[in-house]
This record gives C-alpha cells, structure tokens and sequence, in this order.
C-alpha cells in the first residue's frame, strides 16, 4: 500500500511537471507561474474532503488577499490569444497534479522518512518522465553545452525546494506549504524580466506586493495557531 502512493505521488509529480512546462510553450511566464495562485484553493478543498482540515476565516481572507495578487500578475492574458488561455489551462491542471502530489505527502512523509519519501517519489517522477519521452520521441541527447547547463541547474535548485517542502510537510500541513509557494510567481517574473526582458506593468507589481504580504499575513496567522496548540497541549 505505501509502494502504491509513493508511485501515485512520484506520477502526480512528473504530470506537474510535463503540464507546467508545457503551458510555458504557449504563455508567458507570468501568467503561467500565476495560475499556480490557485494552488492553496485546491490545497484546502483538498486537505478539507480527504483530511477534514478546517480553517480560520482570517486565514482564508489572507488567502484570497494574496490571490487577487497573483491574478493582477497574470491578468494580460485575458483576451491575449487562444494560444495562451491554453497554456493557463495547461497550467491550473499542473496545479491540481501537484496538489494531489503535496496531499499524498502530507500522509506518507509521518509514516516514514521525508528522505525515503523524496528519494522514491522523485525516482518514479523520472521513470514517468522517460516514458513520456520516449513515447514523445524526445531526444535525451543531443543539446548544446549551454541546455546542459540549464539541466543541471535545474536538476539541482528545485530539487531542493521540492525536498524542503517534503520535509515541512512533517510539520505542517499541504495548504501551508502551497501558500508559501505563492512566492513563486513575483521571483519568477523578476527573473523573466531580468532574463528574458519580459515587460512588467504598474498592474503586475502591486499584484506582486500583494501576494507577498498576503503571503506574509496567512504564515504569521499559522504560526500563532501552532503556538497556541503547543501551549494548550503543554
């Protein structure tokens, strides 16, 4: 039985990425890190209909605080092209398989180590992933010296957040750790912009600045919560 969600996990994982990767085809890289907005939304239907998780009203004020955010940053998309609603669809459905990923973890990573659950989970993700290539008929080799590089980096950086997340996941619960993520789109879209010389408007940058203090307000709001149980419990 755990084999069978480590393999589900390590399935949802590698879906994330094939979805995720292939919505940056087709919009920018804004709106396609935005969607991933929506991601504590799912996290808490989710942590709600499978683990009976419950929240604060204040809590999902904050949420929805930093969501607004986030959609102020992807909202050039709207009407853009059929090309890139696509790639936003692409990327929600990325959302869902990560989720489901984080959920799956949330259970296994309190029965055995986070370290076994990572190593196990990442290596069915490849396994997913070379299938999908193979059928694909990707090429796994033939790549400049400069794509290699890209590989490697992000063989080792998200690697690490990956496994940082599992290991919180010990401590906290999925929707924590989605809300966390909401980072993700401002640092993504300055990094677009320094790298790839995206454009940002007035619009995207009070989104930003929304996302990260409503991002700041829902941590706060849960470490306060966890304080309190530890001094009820003591």
């Amino acid at each position: 039985r755990d084999w069978f969600f480590l393999c589900t996990s390590g399935f949802f994982l590698g879906l994330h990425f094939v979805l995720w990767f292939g919505s940056l085809k087709l919009t920018t890289v804004a709106s396609s890190t935005i969607i991933i907005a929506l991601q504590p939304m799912v996290s808490l239907l989710g942590g709600f209909l499978i683990y009976r998780e419950r929240t604060t009203m204040s809590a999902i004020f904050t949420m929805c605080g930093a969501i607004v955010g986030a959609l102020m940053i992807g909202w050039g998309d709207i009407g853009h092209s059929k090309e890139a609603i696509l790639g936003d669809i692409l990327s929600f459905l990325s959302v869902i398989a990560v989720v489901c990923y984080l959920l799956i973890g949330q259970q296994a990573v309190r029965k055995i180590s986070h370290w076994i659950y990572s190593f196990c989970v990442f290596g069915f993700a490849g396994l997913f992933l070379i299938l999908f290539n193979l059928l694909q008929q990707t090429s796994f080799i033939v790549y400049p010296g400069k794509e290699w590089g890209i590989f490697l980096l992000l063989a080792i950086i998200p690697t690490m957040s990956h496994v940082i997340n599992n290991w919180l996941l010990t401590y906290v619960n999925a929707t924590t750790i989605s809300m966390s993520i909401l980072g993700e789109p401002v640092g993504a879209t300055i990094l677009a912009v320094w790298l790839l010389g995206e454009k940002v408007t007035l619009l995207q940058m009070l989104g930003g600045l929304l996302v990260l203090l409503g991002v700041f307000f829902f941590l706060m709001q849960q470490r306060q919560g966890i304080v309190m149980k530890t001094k009820k419990s003591g």
